[in-house]
């Protein structure tokens, strides 16, 4: 069971996230995205990100010509040119963009995109880890030692993004390979979860729920928390009817 959710949290008066997953016996995607920009640009963004990766995915996945890595990388880059020329066609939509962050399983191999900063994490009996890197202002301070990670998650530029999708004609992608071994669960989520709820909250809530409650919990600690943006996670993999014993 996959577990997802998207709300437009405690502040906004439009939910600009965008998520959603396909599983077939052939492969799995999993995909969401945080859309930006004026009006309803934001959300125009972050839908096409969505549902272009999805279209591209499910038409090239299982040609002999395109490794699963190209696939998903040449996914990302098909919906970014769908979001430029949008973007282009309109001075409503001008200047919209999206991140995105996209898991495909194929084989028992797993490969994850990412550009801006939403984020892909694993879940194992020992731990959590962060997959990606964000393409952010405030990760490029951490690098250099300017702030410790601490500071970065209450730092006032926290919402500047260095890459995304639609603001340029091409976009650099980011393609991580997974090793699937011992690995319990992954979260996909929007920085709207990860502004407020750590990693360490994220890990302690998806090793005691199944799927779904995780989602549910997640949501509502980052809206305690005071999440001032849209809240979007999915969580998959695990078997749910064992969620509760994984960790004795």
């Amino acid at each position: 069971m996959v577990g997802l959710l998207s709300d437009i949290g405690n502040v906004r008066k439009l939910n600009e996230d965008y998520a959603d997953y396909y599983e077939s016996e052939k492969f799995k995607f999993y995909v969401v995205a945080d859309g930006m920009g004026g009006h309803n640009a934001g959300e125009v963004a972050s839908k096409i990100a969505v549902e272009a990766t999805m279209e591209y995915i499910k038409n090239n996945v299982n040609t002999k010509e395109e490794q699963m890595g190209i696939c998903l990388e040449n996914a990302v880059k098909y919906a970014n040119e769908k979001i430029y020329e949008k973007a282009n066609s309109s001075e409503s939509l001008s200047g919209m963009g999206t991140t995105i962050t996209a898991c495909l399983i194929k084989n028992n191999s797993m490969v994850v995109a990412n550009v801006g900063d939403s984020g892909c994490f694993s879940v194992t009996k020992n731990g959590i880890t962060k997959i990606t890197k964000d393409h952010s202002l405030v990760q490029q301070l951490v690098d250099t030692g300017t702030i410790t990670e601490e500071e970065a998650m209450t730092h006032p530029n926290k919402n500047i993004i260095t890459r995304a999708l639609g603001t340029s004609k091409f976009v650099d992608v980011d393609i991580f390979n997974i090793d699937l071994a011992g690995t319990y669960k992954f979260v996909l989520s929007t920085d709207g979860l990860t502004n407020g709820v750590t990693i360490h909250e994220i890990y302690d809530i998806v090793l005691k729920n199944d799927n779904d409650e995780a989602c549910s919990k997640l949501v509502e600690l980052s809206k305690v928390k005071g999440s001032r943006d849209n809240i979007s996670v999915i969580v998959f993999g695990g078997e749910d009817r064992d969620d509760r014993n994984y960790s004795k």
